[in-house]
């Protein structure tokens, strides 16, 4: 095995870090790379992602290709697919960048109710955001079928109009986004250019095994990781001898608590059944997994549609967000009868898992998508999301394989009052595609309830039964057509896992940093808040260990 070498932060996200002071990163995602950065400043890092660049990746780049990384489900895509045990279709990060590489772009600041909730420095939290704005975050272009949106959500009762901001307001407003106007990305990978070339190095398709602990004292201390490279030889990093040098985990909700167990960390019944030898006990990690349930209502048109993403939010005040997307049937890469933002589009056939492709299965898939009108594919949707549900799942390792999926529940409307949500956000999406504005905008008849329903209802977004009474009852209607916005969080809760400093409990020089450790999603889609968190974190451990030196 080959050594790396001493380092002083090492950051587990999707980057891992090598040769830094305090800390060492895994992980180079939404928050790792703002993290990674910022550390660097003063400190030497080495960040290592298991993915590999987003930069000459055009299915990452470009707004137009949103759709097509999340069909591609070869071992090389930048969205590694997993279907939770709930039946709904789910993708993870794997690339530089993390989320922020594969995602809708939305970018709108949290509740300041969620920042004085998990404790951060409101003028540090301040100080933090406009300092991802200035270089990746633009205003949106503003699509006529955005502004539809707008107009119906205004006329719905989701008011007052707020204008284009960051903040969370309730009522209608426009965001910001990661698409330029040219509608190339621009992700959190561009903000290491922030990092010192000297401090900071980035080893990408560097996939992280396991952290190394001495267990030799009073306490398991991390010290280092092992990680394999792309030729599959195997490498550890090693902290340096330094009382600050650190462990940072920032591999996301699904990587994190799956990696912390792989190391030893959870709860020591799982762990003895894989043979994995228990560093501490705690039957927590992994614990608290949370998505937040969305549903979506087809808008119908007979003329052709731009393509926009989400641009414009409904933030109302009976706990749904209502957002929009269009024009993802149009690109040269679609067929015939594809769904956009609600499921894989390249043959949708990638939505069925490989052995239960039967004759069969196919050919009722393809006589679903041929019952829905042609107008279906030339709109776009309305999506609906529950806000901080109460529904829990948790996160279990299948095997020892890093590289694999975990199994994952979320248990979505388990709890009654995110079914009761969900039913309020669909009637309120049912009267946004019903309005005139969208009636006169895609020169279509106003549609009743019922065949709105049933257009989703036949698109086969999940796996999940279907029952007859889809359409009668929202309440089935909800539970049946339940897909992801790929907001899920949990598995290291703080109090659980990890302190409100996000070290983890029970052991030395290992630190958690990116949405795994948050209760809720911030504001109506939490990218801004994880970048966010990451150049927070990064300045509050500068300011920590150099006092007035960090100048912060």
């Amino acid at each position: 095995m080959a050594s790396v070498g001493a380092v002083k932060f090492l950051l587990c996200l999707a980057l891992w870090l090598w040769n830094f002071l305090p800390p060492c990163q895994v992980g180079g995602g939404t928050a790792g790379c703002p993290l990674a950065a910022t550390l660097s400043q003063n400190f030497s890092v080495l960040l290592l992602e298991r993915g590999g660049v987003p930069f000459t990746n055009p299915n990452v780049s470009f707004l137009e290709n949103f759709h097509i990384t999340l069909a591609d489900i070869s071992p090389t895509s930048a969205s590694q697919y997993f279907i939770s045990t709930d039946g709904v279709y789910n993708s993870r990060a794997r690339v530089l960048g993390g989320g922020s590489s594969i995602n809708a772009g939305f970018y709108t600041r949290a509740n300041p109710r969620f920042v004085k909730k998990v404790g951060w420095d409101a003028k540090l939290v301040n100080q933090s955001y406009p300092w991802i704005e200035k270089q990746i975050v633009h205003r949106p272009t503003f699509s006529p079928f955005q502004r539809a949106v707008r107009d119906s959500l205004v006329d719905s009762g989701v008011s007052p109009f707020n204008g284009f901001t960051y903040d969370h307001l309730y009522g209608t407003k426009v965001g910001g986004t990661i698409f330029d106007r040219f509608g190339r990305r621009h992700t959190a990978a561009e903000l290491l250019a922030s990092g010192s070339h000297d401090k900071l190095t980035v080893l990408v398709y560097a996939t992280v095994q396991k952290i190394v602990f001495d267990t030799k004292g009073k306490r398991p201390k991390a010290v280092g990781v092992i990680f394999q490279d792309e030729n599959g030889k195997q490498h550890e990093a090693i902290l340096a001898n330094d009382r600050h040098s650190e462990v940072i985990m920032s591999s996301g909700a699904i990587g994190t608590p799956q990696l912390l167990m792989l190391s030893g960390i959870g709860p020591k019944e799982e762990l003895q059944k894989l043979n994995i030898p228990v560093v501490l006990d705690n039957h927590f990690v992994g614990k608290g997994m949370v998505d937040n349930p969305m549903n979506t209502m087809f808008v119908p048109s007979k003329r052709p549609v731009r393509q926009s993403l989400i641009e414009t939010v409904g933030i109302t005040k009976m706990g749904v967000y209502i957002e929009a997307s269009s024009g993802f049937s149009q690109s040269n890469d679609s067929i015939h009868c594809h769904h956009g933002i609600m499921s894989a589009e390249i043959g949708q056939l990638s939505t069925i898992p490989p052995k239960q492709r039967s004759p069969k299965a196919v050919q009722e898939f393809i006589k679903n998508k041929k019952e829905l009108p042609i107008e279906a594919f030339k709109g776009g949707f309305i999506l609906s999301k529950v806000a901080n549900p109460w529904s829990v799942g948790e996160l279990k390792l299948v095997n020892t394989n890093v590289h694999d999926n975990p199994a994952v529940t979320f248990n979505y409307f388990s709890h009654p009052y995110d079914l009761q949500r969900c039913v309020k956000g669909i009637r309120l999406a049912i009267k946004v595609v019903q309005s005139k504005h969208f009636t006169n905008y895609t020169l279509c008849d106003r549609k009743t309830a019922d065949e709105l329903l049933n257009l989703t209802v036949k698109a086969n977004v999940n796996f999940i039964p279907k029952h007859a009474n889809d359409t009668k009852s929202l309440k089935q209607f909800c539970k049946d057509t339940v897909i992801t916005i790929w907001h899920y969080h949990g598995g290291c809760r703080v109090g659980k896992v990890v302190n409100p400093d996000y070290m983890v409990l029970g052991v030395d020089s290992l630190r958690v940093v990116d949405g795994s450790t948050f209760d809720e999603s911030p504001g109506t889609n939490p990218q801004a808040t994880v970048m966010m968190m990451g150049r927070y974190m990064g300045l509050k451990i500068l300011r920590d260990r150099l006092g007035k030196l960090s100048g912060i």
